[in-house]
Parts: C-alpha cells; structure tokens; sequence
C-alpha cells in the first residue's frame, strides 16, 4: 500500500470515529465502567474501536491491530494502533479535550497518525515524509502545516505535563519540578492535546512520566513531522511505557538533562530556576 493510501484510511476512520464519539458525548444515558486500573471506559470507547476495527478488517485485512480496549499487539510488518478516546475522564465529565487516536506502525514504527478532536473542531494528522498538518474550523477548512518552536532555552520555554501526581508514582515529582523550575511558565495542558501542540509550536516542551503505546503513538508521528523529537524519559521509543517527552531537538535534549540531573544542580542553560516564576500568573 502507498503512504497516501494509509494516510486517506487512517482520515476516513477518524470520520468513523468522530460520527460515534460526537453522538454520544455529554449523553444523558451514556454507560461508564471501572477497569481493573481504576481508569475509566465508556460505550463510546469500546463502540468507536469495534467501528474502526471492523473497517479495518474490510480495508486492510492482511494487518495487524491493537487497541486499548479490545487489545492485541503490535507485529513484525503493519500494525494499527487505536486509542479510542485519550481523555476519556475529559469525555465522561463532559470537558471537550479528548480526542481519537489512530496509528499505523510498519516495522514498530509508525509510519502514519490521525488525532481526531471533533469537540475542539480539531484534527492533527502526519505521514513519515509528508510532514504535519492540522485543520481547525470547519471540514473543508484549508489544513496548516505545522512546525515545533525556535525556542532553544528553558529560560525562555512553555512546558506541559498531565497530572503532576503520576511523578510520584512513576518517575519522580522532584525531577518534574526541577525542570518546571528552569522553564519560563508551566502547565498541565495533558494527553493528546499538549504533544500537539508541541507539534504546532505553540507549546515549547510535553513531559508525562507514564504513557501506554495507544497513548502515544500517534503524537509520536505528528511531532516528528513537524521537526520535533518524541522519546521516553530516558531519550529511547516512547512506546515501552516509561513516559514521553517531545520538544524541538534542542529543547528536548536540556529536559532530558534536566530531568536526569542531580538535586539542586543548575539548569542545563545554566540558570537555577527562573527568576520570571512567582510573579503575577495568567
């Protein structure tokens, strides 16, 4: 199959998945269920990625799939990768930032990602030589190329994590804030959404010290199009589970240092702290 071709499938099944995924958000009857990691599923997961598998197994029935909710894992050769909903607390509670996420991995890596926000009237997409795009607004709305920030100082940097509790528990809080503490501001933007807009340039830096393979595959893609680098903590693949860090290539290279350095030990730019933090906020 030719990368354009992959690309038009994985854009038709974001339209799959936005034609479920919009009917059933903020649902008065929608069906919520604890999973054994205390993380949420909702009908609207599990029906978006049955759609999608089922349109797979017309179009591409030779590949592999993998999904959040009903599994399966990825092969030597083609895989798809469907997070359903990334942001499905978001979702459930009726916040619009959650988004579909859909991936094609040749070789274990992937090749092609959609990232579908119908809520947002957003969708990222990217394709190994063919750069990153989004649209926002309306369907025939011209799509923007995308490209990661100039910047090349924490001084001067925009940073983003998801939720700075899971630092305790899968990396360390301590390291988290060292590297906030070098930045000119931070936020907790979360999920989808902050790799993204690394990918756009209005974000300089995304750091999560936990993510699954659907949770990241597809941001992976879109980062790397648009001239960014998307790895785990420790500068390797973001899918083996130990979090994910995307920025330009100079930015991402003094957060992994800094995320790596001793207590107390200047920043990589060579400031401790910043003396911008602790004023007036916005």
């Amino acid at each position: 199959m030719s990368r354009q071709a992959d690309l038009e499938l994985a854009l038709r099944l974001g339209d799959i998945a936005d034609s479920v995924t919009s009917r059933r958000f903020q649902a008065r009857d929608l069906w919520i269920q604890e999973k054994p990691d205390r993380t949420p599923v909702t009908d609207a997961d599990t029906a978006v990625e049955k759609a999608v598998r089922e349109a797979l197994r017309s179009d591409r029935p030779d590949d592999a799939f993998a999904g959040e909710e009903t599994g399966g894992s990825v092969t030597a050769g083609r895989t798809w990768m469907v997070d359903p909903i990334d942001g499905t607390k978001n979702f459930l509670r009726g916040v619009p930032v959650w988004a579909t996420l859909i991936a094609l991995l040749e070789d274990g890596r992937p090749t092609v990602g959609v990232i579908s926000a119908p809520a947002l009237h957003s969708r990222w997409w990217a394709a190994a030589g063919r750069g990153a795009w989004l649209r926002r607004g309306p369907v025939d709305s011209a799509p923007l190329p995308l490209r990661v920030s100039g910047n090349t100082r924490l001084a001067d940097a925009y940073l983003s994590t998801t939720s700075t509790r899971t630092w305790d528990v899968f990396h360390s809080r301590e390291a988290y804030l060292r590297l906030a503490e070098a930045c000119w501001e931070d936020r907790a933007f979360g999920d989808f959404l902050q790799h993204c807009m690394v990918a756009e340039g209005t974000l300089d830096i995304a750091a999560e010290p936990v993510v699954n393979p659907w949770d990241i595959t597809a941001v992976q893609i879109l980062v790397e199009e648009a001239g960014g680098v998307c790895t785990d903590l420790l500068g390797a693949s973001p899918q083996g589970g130990t979090g994910a860090l995307s920025a330009n290539p100079r930015l991402h290279q003094l957060a992994l240092k800094a995320l790596s350095a001793p207590p107390h030990a200047p920043a990589p730019d060579g400031r401790v702290g910043n003396p911008q933090r602790g004023g007036p906020s916005c």
